[in-house]
């Protein structure tokens, strides 16, 4: 079933900034990857799905409810975490959960508390006296707490440690197995290859391509990285495969085939010496580089 529906949706902020033309869809239960540089248009997406702004031109919806006419009814079940956090300074961690549990009108802490405990944190302490890195934790705990089915994460792990890290990624995996429906804007290549069913590559505000991440990551296009023992060896692969890339110094190779070749493949490299031979994966981060060579910005 359909959660959230981009359909054209521009806005225009003069000087090629902004977004323009972008038409998306997720599915229930998806978790969702939004790729691109900073400026690229990541969060003025976010921020008008939540109906903080009106689209200049397009309609975008969640749960078939309007983001702009609607945006009071959708934010009920909608967890939203800012790429931008701005928290009061004179209140602690504690306060500020149960003022924003309040206006919710949720009266409900239970998973706030569990959430606290997982990410190890004192929220008794003043807000202007903590790190970038408990700031973040705060935010997500304000995102998460009233157990939406619906989260749009603005860079989430913006300040995090790597151990805070590998725990955000875990609670989302959980929430996945929930059911949730997450779209996670980011430019941290490991966290969406890690997290995301599919990803929406966004270039100066154009929806440029999207990816089904099992499609990547089980390509039929495979490369391998060999040493050979000896130069003859080296020699005679390469006049085999001249299109590939080979290090005479190092009588290195690096070879890309596709799965219809891998016994030819194999048959060729079966009379070699080898020091090793080992299948280089094929990332999101080279393939998103591909949409963006060139491009200094990135």
């Amino acid at each position: 079933m359909q959660v959230i529906s981009i359909e054209n949706f521009t806005k225009d902020y003069g000087d090629n900034k902004g977004v323009f033309d972008v038409s998306l869809s997720i599915e229930q239960g998806e978790v969702y990857g939004y790729l691109g540089p900073n400026g690229a248009g990541k969060s003025t997406t976010l921020r008008h799905l939540m109906g903080f702004s009106k689209p200049d031109l397009g309609n975008l919806s969640i749960s078939d409810l309007d983001c702009w006419k609607d945006k009071t009814t959708i934010k009920k079940d909608v967890g939203y975490l800012p790429g931008e956090i701005a928290l009061p300074d004179d209140m602690t961690g504690m306060e500020y959960l149960k003022l924003i549990d309040k206006l919710r009108k949720t009266n409900d802490l239970t998973y706030a508390y569990e959430l606290i405990e997982y990410f190890e944190i004192d929220t008794s302490v003043k807000i202007k006296s903590m790190s970038k890195g408990m700031k973040q934790k705060i935010a997500i705990i304000m995102a998460f707490m009233h157990n939406p089915q619906i989260l749009l994460l603005d860079e989430p792990t913006s300040g995090l440690d790597p151990l805070m890290q590998e725990k955000f990624i875990k609670l989302i995996k959980s929430e996945k197995q929930n059911g949730k429906t997450i779209i996670l804007s980011s430019h941290i290549f490991e966290e969406i290859s890690k997290l995301c069913d599919r990803v929406g590559i966004i270039r100066k505000g154009r929806l440029i391509k999207e990816v089904v991440m099992d499609d990547l990551k089980h390509s039929e296009n495979k490369t391998y990285k060999i040493e050979f023992k000896n130069e003859d060896d080296f020699n005679r692969i390469k006049g085999l495969y001249p299109d590939a890339q080979f290090e005479a110094r190092k009588n290195q190779a690096l070879i890309s085939i596709v799965d219809s070749e891998i016994n030819d493949f194999i048959s060729n490299l079966a009379s070699c010496d080898l020091l090793f031979l080992k299948e280089e994966k094929h990332t999101l981060e080279e393939y998103f580089m591909k949409f963006y060579e060139g491009d200094e910005n990135v």
